[in-house]
């Protein structure tokens, strides 16, 4: 058994610092999730050219992909990658949708400067209780811990709902106060993967409940909120996935002008997971189909991390306003 490794000594942060500049300054910190070593050689390259504080995030199947062992030395690279490239970025290591203690546990004693604990699908004093232990363990080695209220719908890694539970602003302050927790993810009708709306022919995506996200606010005020789900689903990625063989009809995400305005308030965390995904996927179905011959893993995967740096750029300067806070 590995010894225990504290997030200090990987050089990574916890987003107590993170979250108090992003809500005071009116951005949100983009917590990009990651799989394999071209999507995190992606972040740190946009983030650094971006001048942008980043979480890098992974879900309990993500880390069962890429091995806890060798994810700690990943994210240890991460940390020397962007100061060789002349930045000292601010990077946390973020556990999404952890499900159980154990999983918090396993993840806080390998190094993880934050953690989520997810018991939205608990009943209320349940959650609660849950939360409430992950984060007594964390705060003694001085890692943040996010929790939920209200579920989203749509389906991610192990993580599924067939509908979405708006968070009630009347338990946000009993549930901040009881648990500890230093940050709260919201159901305010994003939802997790490519599919987020059932549109039919015509209909425009339904804004996001900033009614909901206003009372939050007014009841915690400047406590740092988290989305989930808030990819937007580029449909030029998802045009290009179809036109080489992918099939991916109906895939819509939250516009980005929705999630510009969420970042400019106490929303100080934005997750962003499927557009990673359609990106990769739709460079390495358009590289090998426009060339066939090729069967060098470099090539296509080049391509396609070229692009989701270009993206993820995009994102840090156009929609959450964290390009320049590093």
């Amino acid at each position: 058994m590995a010894k225990n490794v504290h997030f200090s000594e990987l050089g990574l942060v916890n987003t107590r610092e993170l979250f108090k500049k992003a809500v005071d300054g009116g951005y949100a910190i983009p917590a990009y999730n990651f799989n394999n070593l071209e999507q995190l050689q992606a972040i740190v390259t946009a983030c650094v050219e971006s001048r942008s504080p980043v979480i890098i995030q992974v879900s309990k199947g993500a880390r069962d992909y890429a091995n806890a062992t060798m994810l700690r030395y990943m994210a240890l690279g991460a940390v020397e990658m962007a100061k060789e490239l002349g930045v000292n970025l601010p990077i946390c290591l973020h556990l999404d949708h952890g499900d159980s203690f154990e999983i918090c546990k396993s993840c806080i004693d390998n190094g993880f400067s934050s953690v989520m604990i997810d018991g939205s699908h608990l009943p209320y004093n349940e959650n609660i209780a849950l939360t409430k232990k992950v984060v007594e363990y964390a705060h003694q080695f001085d890692v943040t811990v996010e929790g939920e209220l209200g579920v989203l719908a749509g389906i991610e890694d192990e993580v599924s709902a067939e509908h979405s539970t708006y968070t009630q602003p009347e338990e946000v302050e009993d549930f901040v106060k009881k648990t500890g927790v230093d940050s709260l993810a919201i159901s305010i009708g994003t939802s997790h993967g490519a599919f987020k709306f059932k549109l039919k022919a015509g209909e425009s995506v339904p804004p996001l409940r900033f009614d909901i996200l206003e009372e939050i606010e007014k009841r915690i005020p400047g406590f740092p909120i988290v989305l989930h789900g808030a990819s937007s689903v580029v449909q030029a990625y998802v045009e290009l996935i179809n036109q080489y063989g992918g099939k991916m009809e109906g895939a819509v995400g939250v516009p980005e002008e929705q999630l510009r305005r969420a970042a400019k308030s106490a929303v100080c965390k934005i997750n962003i997971d499927s557009d990673g995904r359609l990106v990769v996927t739709a460079k390495v179905r358009e590289y090998l189909a426009k060339n066939p011959g090729e069967f060098d893993p470099r090539k296509y995967l080049g391509a396609a991390r070229k692009e989701l740096a270009a993206l993820l750029k995009h994102k840090n300067e156009t929609v959450l306003g964290s390009a320049g806070k590093a």
